[in-house]
C-alpha cells in the first residue's frame, strides 16, 4: 500500500455532507430564536415576569398547606364517581371504535370514499378538545356526571380510533389473503386473522386511554360535569384551599395506583 492510499484511508469519512450539517444548523437556530422570542414576549405580558410570579408561587402554595385531612371522608364518593365516569366512558368507546376503526384503515377498507369519511370523521373528533365537549353536554343535559361521560367517550373515541387503526394498518396481510383465498367472509377474516393479531395491542391501547380519562374527568368536573374535579373547584371558589389541597392529593394518589396498574396489565399483556 502506498503512502496516499495510507492516508486516504485514514481519514474519517463524514457521518453527513456538509450541506446537510449546514441545515440542520440553519434550523436549530430558527427554532431556537423562536423559543427566545417567545420567552421574551411572555415575559412581557407577565405582570411582575417571571420574579414576580415566583414570589406569588410562594404565598399560594403557603395557602395550600397543611392539607384538611379531615374532609376525606366525604371526597371518597366522588372520588370514586370519577373512576366511574372514566370506567364507562372508556368502555363505551372501545366497543364504538372497533367498526370506526377498522374502517378507518386503508389495508381492509379497500373502498376509498367509505375510508376517507371516517378518516375526516376521526380527525373532526379529536379536533373538538374535551372541555369545549363538557361544556356542550352541561349545557344539554344539565350538571352531573351524564355529560361528563358523554364527554369523555367522543373525546377518547378520537383518540382511541385513531391508534387501532394505525395498529390494523401495519398488521401481517397475508393471514388475511389466506383466509380470503379460503372463502371467509368479512366477518371471518376480521375474527380469525386481524382480531389475535391486534388484541394486546387494542387492551393496552384501551388502558392507556383510561388512564387519560381519569385525568380529563377531574378537568371536566370544573365546568359541572361531575366527579371530584366539580368538588375541588366548589372549595377552590370558596377559598378552603387546605381542602383544595388534600382532594389534589387524593386524586394523585389516585393517578400513580391506576397508573401502576395499568403498566402491570400491558406488560403481562405483551
Amino acid at each position: 500500500m502506498t503512502k496516499e492510499n495510507s492516508t486516504l484511508t485514514q481519514k474519517s469519512v463524514p457521518l453527513y455532507p456538509a450541506k446537510t450539517k449546514m441545515q440542520v444548523t440553519i434550523i436549530f437556530f430558527v427554532i431556537l430564536g423562536i423559543y427566545i422570542f417567545s420567552m421574551i414576549k411572555t415575559q412581557e405580558d407577565m405582570v411582575g415576569g417571571f420574579s414576580g410570579a415566583l414570589g406569588n408561587m410562594y404565598v399560594v402554595i403557603e395557602k395550600f398547606f397543611p392539607p384538611n385531612f379531615a374532609v376525606l371522608s366525604a371526597i371518597w364518593s366522588s372520588m370514586l364517581e370519577t373512576i366511574k365516569m372514566a370506567i364507562i366512558a372508556t368502555t363505551i368507546s372501545a366497543i364504538i371504535t372497533i367498526p370506526l376503526a377498522v374502517l378507518s384503515a386503508q389495508n381492509i377498507t379497500t373502498f376509498k370514499p367509505l375510508y376517507y369519511f371516517m378518516r375526516t370523521l376521526l380527525n373532526l373528533l379529536r379536533t373538538i378538545p374535551d372541555l369545549v365537549l363538557a361544556v356542550i353536554f352541561v349545557g344539554l343535559f344539565g350538571v352531573g356526571v351524564f355529560p361528563g361521560i358523554l364527554a369523555l367517550a367522543v373525546f377518547s373515541l378520537g383518540i382511541l380510533a385513531k391508534l387501532i387503526s394505525e395498529t390494523i394498518e401495519s398488521v401481517d396481510m397475508n393471514p388475511l389473503e389466506a383466509m380470503r383465498a379460503s372463502g371467509g367472509n368479512v366477518f371471518q377474516v376480521i375474527w380469525y386473522s386481524l382480531v389475535p393479531q391486534i388484541a394486546p395491542q387494542f387492551t393496552s391501547l384501551v388502558l392507556y386511554v383510561f388512564e387519560i380519562n381519569i385525568r380529563a374527568s377531574v378537568v371536566l368536573g370544573m365546568v359541572g360535569a361531575g366527579g371530584i374535579g366539580l368538588v375541588l373547584n366548589q372549595q377552590i371558589k370558596f377559598y378552603n384551599y387546605p381542602n383544595a389541597m388534600t382532594i389534589i392529593l387524593v386524586i394523585f394518589a389516585t393517578v400513580l395506583i391506576i397508573e401502576y396498574i395499568s403498566n402491570k396489565l400491558r406488560e403481562a399483556l405483551l
